[in-house]
C-alpha cells in the first residue's frame, strides 16, 4: 500500500492553484470538472513526486470552517532558509523559522489562501 493523495476543499480554485504553483512549484497533473454536480477536482504534484494534493472546489460554497482537528500537511526542502526567504519576499503568510526544543531551526509554516497550514521542513 501507499498514500495516494490528500484533499483540501478550497473557496477560490484558481487562487489556490496559483498559490501552490508559485509557492512550491506544484504541477497541475489533471483536472476533472463535474458541472452537473457543481464541483471541480484539481490534482497537483511536486516535480519528481507522484503523491498528489487534490484541491476540491464546490461551486457557490461558503468559506470552509477549518475546525480544530486539522493540523497541516508538510513539504520537505533541502534549502529551508532559501525557501523561507523566497516565501517571505513574495509576501506569503509565513512564520519565523522554528525549532523543536534543543535543536536548531528546522521548519516554518506558510498559510494558503483558505487558511490551511503547510509545514515546510528541512529535508533529512
Amino acid at each position: 500500500m501507499k498514500m495516494a493523495h490528500t484533499c483540501v476543499r478550497v473557496k477560490d480554485l484558481e487562487a489556490s492553484v496559483d498559490f501552490y504553483q508559485k509557492a512550491f512549484n506544484f504541477n497541475e497533473t489533471r483536472r476533472r470538472d463535474f458541472p452537473e454536480n457543481k464541483f471541480t477536482l484539481v490534482y497537483l504534484t511536486l516535480p519528481e513526486d507522484g503523491y498528489e494534493l487534490e484541491l476540491t472546489y464546490n461551486y457557490d460554497h461558503e468559506p470552509y470552517d477549518l475546525g480544530n482537528g486539522y493540523g497541516h500537511i508538510a513539504i520537505a526542502t533541502d534549502d529551508l532558509e532559501g525557501l523561507h526567504a523566497q516565501h517571505s519576499a513574495a509576501g506569503f503568510n509565513v512564520t519565523d523559522l522554528k525549532a523543536l526544543p534543543g535543536v536548531p531551526p528546522s521548519y516554518y509554516f506558510i498559510v494558503d489562501p483558505d487558511g490551511y497550514k503547510i509545514e515546510v521542513i528541512r529535508e533529512k
